[in-house]
């Protein structure tokens, strides 16, 4: 992997992931890729551990594309500074991931888009990659209005509006200089357990009124489970997205689910260096055992639906 020097004309993306979604960054670096041609990017992929396996995949991916990738691999000196909110923090240290993006990109490139790894990119990124952020701290997109209104009421927040934090176009040297990352820190020690999604309400409240918003396009949230739970397997009309954002509990490589989103998920993949590895295909937890009992059900098939409670159950039991 190349050396995280500044390189003017490439546009930087940066990951936060564990060894469990490198999978998923790869299909979601591939569809950035194929459907942006002439575009130089940079990826930065934060992480605790990185296995071999993905750090030669990695390096795949730069001899396959015109792309460079930057492994930054944490460890608990990086955050030094934040001892002291970690010292009396519930929260482990993958909540604070994300918001060392700024510090650890300093002097790298001075604007860097965040991205969650259960995104995939089916359009181009020109308007972000022209967008003038030189007086913005951070571009966001808003949540769905539903989840904002929500939220804005149970956070208090001044101004009626709600970001979801898959999505983070950050002005890194601006970052820095508003102490972003302390305050936000500081909000989740504040607030606690009032955060229903941790550092994204948190950085809603360190942010209120002074993030740029921009059209929904650059983060459209689909929700499998509301297809699912109305036995509806097609992808329903996404109009003119750019990222489609799979947010919720079941994700586009989950191949027991049955949806079209699936062969979305499969497109991209395919074309990444982690193609060999297959997709889910079968629940992995309790959670997705449960959802996939309740699936079937609203399928019209009982006993598969009852085999696969009576498989949650066992696992639940042991726990």
């Amino acid at each position: 992997m190349a050396n995280p020097t500044n390189k003017s004309d490439s546009f930087h993306i940066a990951f936060c992931v564990d060894n469990n979604y490198f999978r998923a960054m790869g299909a979601t670096i591939t569809s950035i890729i194929d459907n942006n041609p002439g575009v130089h990017f940079t990826f930065h992929v934060l992480t605790f551990a990185a296995s071999e396996e993905h750090c030669r995949r990695l390096l795949e991916l730069e001899k396959k594309f015109n792309v460079r990738t930057c492994l930054h691999v944490l460890n608990t000196s990086d955050f030094k500074q934040f001892d002291h909110f970690i010292k009396f923090s519930y929260y482990s240290l993958s909540i604070f991931t994300r918001l060392v993006i700024p510090s650890i990109l300093k002097g790298i490139t001075d604007r860097v888009l965040y991205l969650d790894a259960d995104i995939l990119c089916v359009g181009k990124l020109d308007e972000l990659i022209e967008m003038d952020i030189s007086n913005d701290i951070a571009v966001v997109v808003p949540d769905a209005p539903v989840t904002t209104k929500r939220r804005v009421a149970a956070l208090n927040l001044k101004h009626p509006h709600y970001f979801n934090g898959g999505v983070l176009f950050i002005n890194v040297n601006k970052w820095l200089e508003n102490h972003i990352t302390e305050q936000t820190m500081e909000a989740l020690m504040q607030h606690g357990k009032k955060l229903r999604f941790n550092d994204q309400d948190a950085l809603n409240i360190v942010l209120d009124g002074r993030a740029r918003y921009i059209d929904p396009k650059f983060n459209y949230l689909y929700d499998l489970i509301h297809d699912l739970n109305v036995n509806k397997t097609a992808m329903r009309p996404v109009g003119n997205a750019v990222f489609i954002h799979f947010a919720g509990a079941v994700k586009p490589w989950t191949d027991w689910s049955g949806h079209d989103a699936r062969n979305m998920f499969r497109k991209y993949h395919a074309l990444s260096p982690w193609s060999d590895m297959p997709l889910d295909q079968k629940p992995r937890n309790t959670k997705e055992l449960r959802m996939h009992s309740r699936f079937l059900f609203k399928q019209g098939k009982p006993l598969e639906s009852l085999k696969w409670y009576l498989q949650y159950l066992r696992v639940r039991s042991r726990k």
